[in-house]
């Protein structure tokens, strides 16, 4: 357990760290002043910044400083990250050239969006990494410059209903042998089951770290072949030269994403027509438990699924919701059409309700996550 918190920190602080990055590099690029910029959240423990004089001076604890010329870099007892202190970004000081309010619609939406940049750039460079060292992947379609390594069948999908479903299968699911025969491809698995359609199959497979041995009598399907009743496909570490790495590093990111957003819509349409929703939710615990798992499979699926958990806070950021940066983005759209700002009292309480709900979500969600793991 303590294992799984250290890693779900660290990567949830990376993570919100480059975000926050994001943010305070295009805002001191846009001559917007950032007063703070931390690491990891308030309260204070030590800070260093430039007075009025041009000299770098310390604070330590919570000390109000009044005497700094440019930002207070920090570091803060909460390790989740970080945070960037925006001037104006609450609508204040709209006088002043340096305040955030001052700016023009276009540039404080750059800055707003930079948050969201960083964690795509980020989840790129992760897979680059991956694909440098060794990446789990997919074997199929791959280029002639891939290396591949300890090539195996993977379990991606359980059909509801299936002889799979029944013997608890789960995706993720590595197929080692089927009756004494060991699987090295999506060919040899499927040829073996089809031929036994009226027969008890002993299958050998690896979840993690376990192995596990199962007997399972395969689906008979109309043309009278046997079926597990799921979807595999055949997996292994892929590596590429470097330049190369860095291109499918990339490229992988940007369809990463797009699948991302397509399964973001299809959860929300499915909010609004009333049908159930397939996808699996987790919240904080779910996240960090998964963390775990991965940080036990190696450092090159670890670095997989951060890059996927900087996809998927990018996407959310993105979304056109109070209290997210999309939300705040939303507004300057409306600014600019009706050619005023939303009064800031009236954006303010429409933030902060949008947090509120944001909060009630990830506290059901905990809640059913914690549920799952007592069970």
């Amino acid at each position: 357990m303590t294992f799984t918190i250290i890693i779900f920190l660290l990567v949830l602080g990376v993570l919100v760290f480059v975000h926050e990055l994001g943010h305070f590099v295009v805002a001191r690029k846009n001559g917007v002043k950032a007063e703070e910029f931390g690491f990891g959240f308030p309260p204070r423990v030590w800070g260093i910044y430039k007075n009025k004089e041009d000299k770098w001076k310390q604070v330590r604890g919570t000390k109000e400083v009044k005497d700094a010329k440019s930002t207070i870099y920090s570091f803060n007892w909460i390790p989740l990250g970080g945070f960037v202190k925006i001037k104006g970004e609450g609508g204040q000081n709209k006088e002043d050239k340096d305040s955030f309010a001052h700016k023009a619609v276009w540039r404080r939406a750059l800055i707003l969006v930079a948050g969201v940049v960083m964690n795509i750039v980020l989840a790129g460079v992760l897979i680059s990494i991956g694909y440098m060292i060794g990446f789990p992947d997919s074997t199929a379609n791959l280029p002639k410059s891939a290396q591949v390594s300890n090539q195996q069948v993977q379990i991606i999908q359980v059909m509801p209903d299936s002889a799979a479903e029944s013997a608890e299968i789960k995706p993720g699911d590595v197929v080692v042998s089927v009756d004494g025969e060991n699987i090295d491809s999506e060919t040899e698995l499927q040829e073996l089951i089809r031929a036994r359609a009226n027969e008890e199959v002993d299958l050998v497979l690896k979840r993690q770290d376990e192995t596990m041995n199962l007997s399972i009598s395969p689906d008979v399907k109309d043309n009278g072949q046997g079926s597990l009743g799921v979807a595999i496909v055949s997996s292994g570490i892929v590596k590429y030269p470097f330049f190369q790495s860095i291109w499918q590093g990339f490229k992988v990111a940007v369809l990463l994403l797009g699948a991302i957003f397509v399964a973001f819509f299809e959860l929300i349409k499915s909010l609004f027509v009333g049908a159930p929703i397939s996808a699996e939710i987790a919240g904080p615990v779910g996240i960090a438990e998964m963390t775990g798992s991965y940080a036990r499979m190696g450092f090159s699926h670890l670095l997989q699924f951060t890059a996927l958990l900087s996809l998927n806070l990018a996407v959310i950021n993105i979304l056109p919701f109070p209290a997210l940066d999309g939300g705040r983005i939303l507004f300057l759209v409306i600014e600019k059409i009706k050619g005023s700002p939303v009064k800031q009292e009236v954006e303010n309480v429409i933030h902060n309700l949008g947090f509120i709900l944001l909060m009630l979500l990830v506290l059901l969600v905990t809640f059913k996550d914690v549920s799952r793991l007592f069970n």
